[in-house]
């Protein structure tokens, strides 16, 4: 099969052709076992009359040239041939129609049945490389662009979600009498990604459309695009495959460090001394004998000492030459926190070229440029250029390609919100988030990690580190650049190129990765999952102060993917003598407004016993929240996670955070509630 493609592959080649014709597209899919309706290239009317009685009418003759390739568009296909006369009159139009090009002959193939249309194509991502697609065909895949992606090579689970993955699936398990062979459709995309991986000169491919039958599926057409075998940008492997002393280091030297209150200098380094950080620290300035009470020196040769990280803030123009002196001291890891690299142009681009060609030859990883450092809680390290009041330790990492950006979030969740691991990889010169995510992920202070993404570097890399974590850890993207103008504001902000967005989200669903739809979104599902254990049923139980929200809790429950959990008679009886008279027994329990912590207690107690409750949706009053947070606090809930909503909650911030420190995360609305639950449900049925 490989000989077919190459020989076929080096005639196009030689024809100075960058594509196959279909006819030898079709060569190629049907030496895999791929169906076809066939091609035989007749050059004569006779001839092509011959072609059409041995396959059997009706039949399709379509124009063959190297100078035509999309042939419905100009007329050069006849379709619905039923008989002799009408194969030579097709054959005539075409011939005079295409007289002026350079003609091959004239392809016979037969006539597929009406089905199911579909589209399996083939396209390169600059960030992923080759990505399979699938579709439904005509307005399905034209406008309502319903389509499913991943990136090439596919596992059979992929093919499966692909096919899962369309809203028309409905069309494939059978409508109006006509159904698609599921396990022949699997094996296509199987075929396909097999075919692109060994061939990595395919640089497009259209089979489209294909038609699906209840019994196999017949490639009406075929088209694919040669390219150059292109090998994946960023691919190799990290020089350092453990980065555990840039996040736990015994010495640290700030290079730049100032004693001037309000100077980015000052700034990290009154970070490391206000938190206490336990190792040396080294401030460097020859214009200061001493910054903040400790010894400074001129320059970092004159510290005689080992260091393993240096913190970089001077000018842009400087750091080529300091990084120099870093690596010639031995200095394991290098941040530079500077700004003014490929992010202002062509002038900064050439001044990170020569800082990666420095830190390369001394096998020395580099993070940044224009990053804010790592803040380590657990080893009581904060290295941002913003001041951070106290940090708790807590069990979310976070890996932010914008440092400001963290430095922000980290402050305004500090009450609700505890962050082990805050990395920020800014233009990502070196070290990347992927690296990031590798270290990340090993500790074990972390059980959740978020990442805000404008780009990736090494994308095939990502997604197999990835798909590695997530089947032990959730992890949470929120990756900008989404619209036109959201690429625009990327390229020119951290240096960075975004692939199709859709590609990302395939991406992300590919690899178990948890795509956020904005900050609050990720913070809402990392407060969920760094707080409360993974629900192992679907099945939820609502408890409610007031009606109207337990019909929005039961709409939001059904529209994730979820249901209602029923108690078993005997626990729906112990309910009941709970319940005021007039009210029922059904799922959500509605106490109306005397609800109170210790009837709510005695409810989730109930439902903590059935077997067919996963989680808990609880929405409480406001003005008593506080008398909530003790009884549910000290509820066992043998493994069932509960989340709390509460409209209105900004107006009650003091007891929400009493409610988040004692691990049960506080939402705003019951679509919120039902969105987390659903989300972790989700992620524990893929990854068990």
């Amino acid at each position: 099969m490989g000989d077919l493609f190459a020989e076929v592959a080096a005639r196009a080649k030689a024809e100075d052709r960058a594509y196959l014709m279909e006819h030898e597209c079709k060569a190629v899919l049907e030496g895999l076992g791929i169906s076809t309706t066939g091609s035989q290239v007749a050059r004569s009317e006779e001839e092509a009359v011959r072609m059409a009685e041995a396959i059997g009418y009706p039949v399709v003759l379509k124009i063959v040239s190297p100078e035509v390739v999309h042939k419905s568009d100009v007329g050069g296909v006849k379709l619905d041939l039923k008989g002799a006369e009408e194969v030579r009159q097709a054959f005539i139009e075409i011939r005079e129609a295409f007289g002026e090009k350079k003609i091959v002959g004239v392809a016979v193939q037969r006539m597929a049945p009406p089905g199911t249309e579909a589209i399996v194509g083939v396209a390169r991502d600059p960030t992923f490389g080759p990505i399979l697609m699938f579709g439904l065909g005509g307005i399905f895949v034209e406008i309502l662009r319903d389509v499913s992606l991943r990136s090439i090579p596919i596992t059979e689970a992929d093919a499966e979600d692909m096919i899962r993955g369309i809203k028309g699936r409905a069309l494939l398990e059978g409508y109006r009498g006509r159904s698609a062979d599921i396990l022949a459709l699997k094996r296509l995309l199987m075929q396909i990604s097999d075919l692109v991986v060994k061939h990595p000169a395919i640089a497009e491919m259209d089979l489209n459309p294909v038609i699906l039958y209840p019994d196999g599926y017949a490639v009406v057409d075929a088209r694919i695009i040669l390219g150059e075998a292109l090998e994946e940008a960023d691919a190799a492997p990290p020089k350092v495959q453990d980065l555990h002393d840039l996040f736990y280091p015994k010495s640290i030297a700030v290079i730049g460090a100032s004693g001037t209150r309000g100077k980015l200098g000052w700034n990290v380094f009154c970070n490391l001394i206000n938190h206490d950080f336990k190792g040396e620290l080294y401030p460097i300035n020859p214009r200061a004998e001493s910054i903040l009470g400790i010894k400074a020196y001129p320059r970092i040769s004159a510290v005689g000492k080992p260091i393993d990280v240096a913190v970089i803030l001077v000018q842009a123009s400087m750091t080529p030459e300091v990084v120099k002196e870093c690596c010639d001291c031995g200095v394991k890891y290098v941040i530079v926190e500077s700004a003014g690299f490929a992010e202002m142009g062509d002038s900064g681009r050439r001044i990170e070229e020569e800082m990666k060609a420095i830190t390369d030859s001394y096998g020395v990883r580099l993070l940044g440029p224009n990053c804010s450092g790592i803040i380590n809680t657990h080893c009581s390290m904060v290295q941002s250029i913003g001041i951070v009041d106290a940090l708790s330790r807590g069990n979310i990492g976070l890996i932010s390609q914008a440092g400001v950006c963290a430095a922000g979030m980290l402050w305004g969740l500090r009450h609700i919100m505890d962050f082990g691991i805050v990395a920020t990889i800014g233009n990502k010169l070196d070290i990347n988030e992927t690296d990031m995510l590798e270290a990340v992920s090993k500790d074990e202070n972390v059980d959740v990690v978020c990442m805000y993404l404008e780009s990736v570097k090494g994308g095939r890399r990502f997604i197999d580190v990835a798909k590695r974590i997530t089947r032990e850890k959730p992890i949470i993207a929120l990756k900008s650049g989404r619209t036109e103008a959201g690429k625009r504001a990327v390229a020119s902000h951290t240096a960075s190129m975004a692939g199709d967005d859709l590609v990302y989200s395939a991406v992300f669903s590919q690899a178990g990765v948890i795509r956020a739809r904005d900050y609050e979104h990720m913070f809402n599902l990392a407060r969920a999952v760094s707080k409360q254990p993974f629900p192992k049923k679907d099945g939820v139980f609502i408890i409610t102060y007031a009606g109207s929200l337990g019909v929005i809790s039961a709409d939001a429950v059904i529209d994730e993917g979820m249901r209602l959990s029923e108690l078993e008679p005997h626990l729906k009886e112990r309910l009941l003598s709970l319940l005021p008279e007039y009210v029922g027994g059904t799922n959500p329990v509605d106490y109306t407004f005397s609800m109170d912590a210790d009837t709510v207690k005695r409810t989730i107690e109930i439902g903590v016993e059935s077997e067919d409750v996963g989680s808990f949706i609880v929405i409480l009053q406001a003005e008593i929240l506080g008398s909530y947070v003790a009884p549910l606090g000290k509820i066992d809930y043998r493994g069932k996670p509960i989340m709390v909503c509460v409209a209105g909650k900004e107006f009650a911030m003091d007891d929400v955070i009493k409610m988040e420190n004692v691990g049960i995360p506080v939402y705003q609305t019951p679509e919120q509630c039902a969105d987390a639950l659903s989300v972790m449900y989700r992620h524990w049925k893929m990854s068990g």
